[in-house]
């Protein structure tokens, strides 16, 4: 499961190595979904691998880090989509997170990064290509003094979601 965004293609990448695990025949079924934006969604993947004859149903979160969707928001979906195949066995595995292999990649990226030109010469697309849904917002701003009584446990001081 990745996150999900508003731009079509952004999750090329985790297409990609969902197609390298299909093609690899260590699997009977690998589909990918997403948490938000664009689907596909949680529920309609579930159902599509219970129907498929799934009685275990693994979902590895796309992220690279502990944050509030894979500590709370997607464990608090696959619960409510849980209860509805009594007889499958449905799994929150581990986020992508820290593997002495992502020390590569980082390093690779590095050095590829030396090639390219300047941010400053960079050419960006419209923000209005890719329109917001009514109410959504794109960041959620926090002062530092916010994020400071944020990391000691306590509220931002104002109400959303991210």
């Amino acid at each position: 499961m990745g996150h999900g965004s508003r731009v079509p293609g952004a999750a090329n990448g985790m297409e990609k190595v969902a197609q390298a695990l299909t093609q690899s025949g260590a699997y009977h079924m690998v589909e990918t979904c997403y948490m938000s934006r664009l689907g596909p969604h949680f529920p309609e993947t579930v159902e599509k691998c219970v129907t498929g004859g799934a009685k275990v149903v693994s979902l590895i979160p796309y992220f690279l880090h502990m944050g509030l969707h894979t500590r709370l928001d997607i464990p608090e979906m696959m619960k409510t989509e849980a209860a509805r195949y009594p007889g499958v066995k449905i799994i929150f595995g581990e986020c992508i997170g820290f593997d002495e292999l992502m020390i590569e990649i980082v390093k690779k990226r590095v050095e590829a990064s030396w090639k390219l030109a300047d941010v400053r010469d960079m050419v960006l697309e419209p923000r209005e290509k890719f329109p917001l849904p009514p109410g959504d917002l794109e960041f959620v701003p926090m002062t530092p003094e916010m994020a400071e009584k944020f990391r000691e446990g306590g509220r931002c001081g104002h109400d959303h979601h991210h």
